[in-house]
């Protein structure tokens, strides 16, 4: 369908190409609610389970990231020291 509306372009004035504009506006509509039809929403224990699993990852990736920024903070600090000693 592109291809002929890019052939249909070249091919045409500005006044045909704005006249096909509504004939291409209800394509596109027609290709949305097909579209459409194909969604499907997800269950009440899906939505559970999932949202189960964001949560109980974000506090791991938390407790990780905060280990991490602990140990790098503390070795940053003893390397500064140990610098600014000597």
């Amino acid at each position: 369908m592109a291809k002929e509306i890019a052939l249909a372009d070249n091919n045409e004035d500005g006044f045909s190409r704005l006249k096909s504009k509504p004939r291409e506006f209800r394509a596109f509509l027609h290709d949305v609610r097909s579209e459409m039809r194909k969604v499907v929403s997800p269950s009440w224990p899906e939505i559970r389970a999932t949202t189960a699993v964001v949560i109980i990852s974000v506090f791991i990736f938390a407790a990780y990231f905060f280990v991490v920024d602990s140990l790098f903070g503390k070795g940053l600090t003893q390397l500064i020291a140990y610098l600014t000693k000597h």
